[in-house]
């Protein structure tokens, strides 16, 4: 399937009535990929993902379309949105620790790349803290730099641990034994149940 095919096949996923924040619909999209303006129409669908759920085919025909048209970072956020509708998504208030109290002194990628631990109130057989992964993307910004405050989506590697967290719950990151940021919860949304992007 080429990329025009993709988009169309995509676009087709959205409801008419689905609009973004500039009223832009499916509608419109179609005049972009009749005139051959693929990154545009790419853009604009990722625009009408966000503002309702759409099926996980739509997430997986975007990822694919953006591969092809060598879009990395829309590649990384569609596959990116893939593993929400499959493993649930937690926002959150993320605060990172200054450098000069903190082992990292580079800012985070905001892509999706890092794996860091949290600290979400498990605890191991013997009383200890449990630690659980969740991948981490921030939210309209390409990194975070030590210090820095930001929105944050969590997507959690094993889903089954995250199940008691709630909005308000403060979670600690970690990419070592130290403490690396702390977190508020914003929203919760289990597996299957896709999301807005903030």
């Amino acid at each position: 399937m080429d990329v025009p095919e993709m988009l169309e096949s995509a676009s087709l996923l959205v409801p008419d009535e689905t609009a973004t924040e500039n009223d832009i619909t499916v509608r419109d999209i179609w005049d972009y990929l009749v005139h051959d303006e693929w990154e545009i129409a790419l853009g604009l669908l990722e625009e009408l993902g966000d503002g309702r759920p759409l099926p996980l085919a739509f997430w997986e025909k975007l990822a694919e379309a953006a591969e092809q048209l060598r879009l990395e970072r829309s590649a990384a956020w569609c596959h990116w949105r893939c593993s929400e509708i499959r493993n649930g998504v937690i926002r959150a208030d993320l605060t990172l620790r200054p450098a000069a109290e903190a082992r990292r002194t580079t800012p985070i990628s905001g892509a999706g790349v890092l794996r860091p631990m949290w600290d979400i109130g498990h605890l191991s057989p013997t009383g200890a803290r449990a630690v659980s992964i969740a991948f981490l993307w921030v939210e309209n910004m390409p990194s975070l730099e030590p210090g820095g405050r930001a929105t944050v989506r969590l997507v959690p590697l094993t889903p089954s641990h995250w199940t008691h967290v709630q909005p308000g719950q403060q979670i600690t990151m970690h990419e070592d034994r130290t403490l690396a940021g702390t977190a508020v919860i914003l929203d919760v949304f289990r597996p299957a149940t896709a999301m807005p992007a903030g």
